[in-house]
């Protein structure tokens, strides 16, 4: 939760205490700038110890409860039947209504089976916006995603609070094109990664709903920032001020015809599951999991995974711990909007994003002016993000490069892992990359995979303008910051 201080200067406010701690290091920019180099300007091959602050991403990376540690010695290790999925079920039914439930690995396994279960070749899946790994199924699965954002989802600079609502006169025309019969489902994001962590209205959602639902289509929602949209939704949509998390949350999966997430967000554990009320897309999925995750009362993951979740997702309908992050992006991003930064606005889930097109808009987007913005926040910070842009589009069957419609740097805010003094310091960094941003040139591939590349491929400068920032940063500070 945020709080207002006596001179009016509003600052998250931390509802917990720090028991446990891990120690970091920050190496020298000449280290650094080793490091980028031996990973190939790609931050996801970055090693941990390389890392000052590791804001890649919060997926995993989200501190656990005394609560849900506490749990996991309770787990039930039985391969078949075991108490611990019936605890989870609990959990499922108390918090999103739901009867029937499907665990999973994690949030892309999800999303796999869904693809297995109901997308077939030919067809279209309508969503508010792709993640990287959803469109990857979908389409292996011969299906086409379709994106139908509203008009100011992809302004950077904006007032709207529900960027992540879907066009519902582009979504009409998208089902009258392909008929009905060839749409698999409707996804809703929550919140839209790419774009920002950007949430959907609860007003939007049932407008979706209606529209479908007479033509035979299921409505699919991604909860896996699930708190962080009922948490924008109390703050931000009329109706909802005084609504607890708890019952937005139940809203949303009322309207929902199925759910799944990834468990490493929202509930702040490694893990992932699809539910539903509906028994037959329960048993449209049901037969694909022994084959592809596990038992039906495991599902690839650890019984100290499920016993956790099923904590981790009662605790994210507290208000303290659903804000937490999102309060925290809220004051992280007003550091970086004083200093004249570009960011994402408003502030959404998940992470504080840099407009990468905007920050070094001498860089073309065909040299990945993402990718060589995040290279270059590691060099002068040793703080780790991540691109989200072109190189996180895969190539097209021709092989061409995919322009990304946004270029965006993301600087991930797990739960209850970062103090204030760690966005002081970034905003200071950022501060001085911003200053010096003329220094930073583009990138190129030298070694590339042939999907979802932004993982594991290599990237080179053009030029040596990571040599030369690191220069300039030790001329300022010295050679052993």
């Amino acid at each position: 939760m945020s709080i207002r201080l006596s001179n009016g200067t509003e600052i998250p406010i931390e509802m917990h205490k720090v028991r446990i701690v891990q120690k970091v290091r920050l190496a020298p920019a000449r280290e650094r700038l080793k490091a980028i180099e031996e990973a190939g300007y790609n931050t996801f091959l970055l090693r941990s110890r390389d890392l000052f602050l590791d804001m890649l991403t919060d997926s995993g990376t989200n501190a656990m409860s005394d609560n849900q540690l506490a749990a996991m010695m309770q787990s039930d290790d039985a391969y078949a039947g075991s108490e611990s999925f019936y605890r989870l079920l609990d959990a499922v039914g108390e918090i999103f209504g739901y009867q029937y439930l499907l665990p999973a690995h994690q949030g892309r396994a999800a999303e796999h089976l869904l693809a297995k279960a109901f997308v077939k070749p030919g067809q279209v899946v309508p969503m508010n916006y792709h993640f990287t790994t959803t469109k990857a199924h979908f389409d292996l699965a011969g299906g086409k995603v379709l994106e139908l954002y509203g008009p100011e989802a992809l302004n950077t600079e904006s007032t709207c609070p529900f960027k992540g609502n879907m066009d519902l006169g582009r979504l009409r025309d998208a089902i009258a094109k392909a008929g009905p019969a060839n749409v698999s489902f409707v996804r809703m994001e929550a919140t839209t990664n790419l774009i920002g962590g950007q949430p959907f209205s609860l007003e939007n959602l049932r407008q979706v709903k209606a529209l479908i639902e007479p033509l035979g289509i299921f409505l699919v929602v991604d909860a896996s920032l699930i708190s962080e949209n009922a948490y924008f939704i109390r703050q931000r949509e009329p109706g909802y001020e005084n609504t607890s998390i708890r019952d937005i949350i139940r809203e949303i999966m009322s309207v929902a015809d199925l759910c799944y997430l990834s468990g490493r967000k929202s509930c702040a554990v490694r893990g992932g599951m699809i539910a539903t009320n509906r028994k037959d897309l329960y048993e449209a999925i049901r037969p694909w999991l022994p084959v592809y995750e596990g038992f039906f009362t495991y599902g690839g993951m650890s019984s100290k995974e499920i016993e956790a979740m099923a904590v981790g997702m009662r605790e994210m309908t507290e208000l303290e711990v659903a804000g937490s992050s999102a309060d925290a992006i809220k004051y992280f991003l007003s550091l970086l909007q004083e200093k004249g930064i570009p960011v994402v606005t408003p502030a959404g889930g998940l992470a504080c994003h840099i407009d990468a097109m905007r920050f070094i808009d001498h860089v073309p987007q065909s040299e990945y002016p993402a990718g060589a913005l995040a290279a270059a926040v590691y060099i002068a910070s040793g703080i780790r993000g991540m691109e989200r842009g072109s190189v996180s589009m895969d190539r097209d069957a021709e092989g061409n490069d995919v322009p990304s419609d946004l270029e965006l740097v993301r600087l991930a805010v797990p739960r209850r892992v970062f103090t204030m003094s760690h966005y002081q310091y970034a905003a200071d960094r950022l501060e001085w990359l911003y200053a010096h941003r003329r220094l930073i040139g583009g990138l190129e591939f030298r070694e590339e995979p042939p999907v979802l590349r932004f993982f594991a491929g290599l990237l080179k400068p053009k030029g040596d303008w990571g040599a030369a920032l690191a220069q300039a940063f030790e001329d300022d500070f010295g050679p052993s910051c």
